[in-house]
């Protein structure tokens, strides 16, 4: 068994009902973030850990997804706030200090589909290890 330190997510994946309009928004965040799109077709893209592919018919999307970027500094989390809201974003609280720990910075909005997007930059406190993997 293997434990991955400093890497929370591994991927994750979110279902579009305006694959275009979802696209137009991530790639613009991804732009900012410095995170290339990966490929893309006619009914998926991805970048990095993110895949975001059309809805299957009938099933709910933009049901409580939570996605934060992890941004290099409290600028980097205004751009992304800023372009998200641009690209057709709707603001779900805009770039501030939170409560969690001293130091978090976030911006949040709701995507195309209605899923939270953060930009969080968690300070030079708390600037995260390199991943590192333990084998158990």
């Amino acid at each position: 068994m293997e434990f991955h330190r400093g890497r929370m997510l591994d991927h994750v994946h979110l279902r579009a009902k305006d694959l275009a309009a979802s696209k137009r928004f991530y790639q613009a965040i991804l732009e900012v973030l410095g995170i290339p799109l990966g490929s893309h077709g006619p009914d998926n893209f991805f970048a990095d850990e993110l895949f975001v592919s059309t809805a299957d018919p009938g099933a709910p999307s933009g049901r409580g997804v939570h996605l934060a970027f992890q941004a290099k500094d409290q600028e980097m989390v205004k751009r992304v706030y800023e372009v998200a809201l641009a690209a057709g974003g709707k603001d779900n609280g805009g770039p501030g200090e939170r409560p969690y720990h001293p130091g978090y910075y976030a911006a949040f909005v709701l995507d195309p589909d209605g899923n939270n997007i953060e930009a969080v930059y968690h300070g030079p406190a708390k600037r995260s290890a390199p991943s590192v993997v333990f084998t158990v």
